[in-house]
């Protein structure tokens, strides 16, 4: 099989560390959006069930870039999967376009992904 793409080494690389901690900041303004709603819900009349379900989904972020630091599949399948839910739940409930989901996910395809193809066979 020619793996001309994929690296020979399990070693993280420091793109790979520049990544993740990218995609954690950016699930960190995520999570400062959620918190500033949820220090105004009862001004815009949020439901309070509402946080808990977005405050779990914010969780998934980062249990997803744990999963993508230590090499673990589910991390890569979840992370997507958590922001679009955390856009969807604000664009629904809401009514926002968080514009900071759109950019973590362009970042997550563009520069994610091109640090965690080249290890994909060293994750299980």
């Amino acid at each position: 099989m020619d793996d001309n793409y994929f690296d020979r080494s399990p070693n993280k690389t420091t793109g790979f560390y520049f990544a993740v901690v990218f995609l954690l900041l950016l699930s960190l303004l995520s999570i400062g959006v959620d918190a500033t709603e949820f220090g105004n819900h009862k001004d815009v009349n949020i439901p309070l069930w509402f946080f808990y379900v977005i405050f779990s989904v914010d969780a998934l972020l980062i249990i997803s870039l744990f999963g993508i630091y230590f090499y673990r599949k589910f991390g890569v399948v979840l992370y997507p999967f958590a922001v679009v839910v955390h856009y969807y739940l604000h664009e629904y409930y809401l009514s926002t376009m968080l514009y900071s989901d759109l950019f973590n996910l362009f970042c997550y395809i563009g520069l994610g992904l091109l640090t965690i193809i080249p290890k994909w066979k060293f994750y299980k």
